[in-house]
């Protein structure tokens, strides 16, 4: 039997290429987003209701990651796997002239909804029957990042969120991340649009990420392939982290 997964922020970039690596290998998916035309479309490009189902709202809403659960539950009878991908990043300057309700919610979206989600899917299905978890961190997480400081401190709490969630639940479910640097997406298009050659430069496999490349990693760690990864982080940078800075 085909396996379910949720995957948050799901409509376009990292979120809809770990959708499609999840279809094309015969799962069914749950996506999410804040927009009810852009879920329209990337459920027909996924290949329709009979495989995807699109639920609109806003992740840190516990009522709309209420309803998630039971439409999920309600469809297709079980969620095997949860892909925690969404995440904000407002601001841009340094920590010290951060406005504390920005750094709120970058926490909230990025970390507490994120609990909140496994919280859910671990009492509808995954207590009673397993499964597996990835959630998305950033190469951020991993040291200093001018301008976005708060938003790596929240992926950095998002790495030992999966750490502590990993050993807490093992061994019925697996947790894992994925830590990509800049990906070409809408999202972290203000790291590179108007200077990618520039930013390339940085890269030693001389080009930024793809969605797919995290996609399809993200669906690895889902698989039975990844059967004994547990509480791993998977950088994925093109060897950014092989030099000196996140820059």
């Amino acid at each position: 039997m085909s396996k379910v997964a949720i995957v948050t922020g799901a409509s376009r970039g990292i979120g809809f290429a770990a959708a499609q690596a999840l279809v094309a290998r015969g799962d069914r998916v749950v996506i999410t987003g804040r927009d009810t035309a852009s879920l329209d479309e990337a459920v027909a490009a996924l290949g329709g209701p009979e495989v995807a189902l699109g639920v609109a709202g806003k992740s840190h809403d516990s009522a709309h990651r209420a309803e998630t659960v039971e439409r999920a539950m309600a469809a297709f009878g079980r969620i095997d796997h949860l892909v925690n991908n969404v995440g904000t990043n407002p601001v841009f300057g340094q920590m010290v002239d951060l406005d504390l309700d920005a750094a709120r919610k970058i926490l909230d979206i990025n970390v507490v909804s994120t609990l909140g989600w496994v919280q859910l899917v671990h009492r509808a299905w995954q207590a009673e029957h397993g499964g597996a978890i990835v959630n998305v961190s950033s190469v951020s997480a991993l040291g200093p990042a001018p301008g976005i400081g708060m938003y790596g401190a929240s992926k950095a709490a998002l790495i030992q969120l999966t750490q502590q969630l990993a050993h807490e639940l093992a061994p019925s479910v697996r947790v894992n991340a994925v830590a990509p640097a800049v990906v070409r997406t809408k999202f972290a298009e203000a790291l590179f649009a108007g200077h990618e050659e520039q930013v390339v430069k940085s890269y030693p496999l001389g080009r930024l990420g793809e969605p797919q490349d995290v996609g399809g990693t993200i669906a690895f760690l889902l698989s039975d392939q990844a059967a004994w990864i547990t509480g791993q982080t998977i950088v994925l940078d093109g060897g950014l982290m092989l030099g000196a800075g996140l820059a």
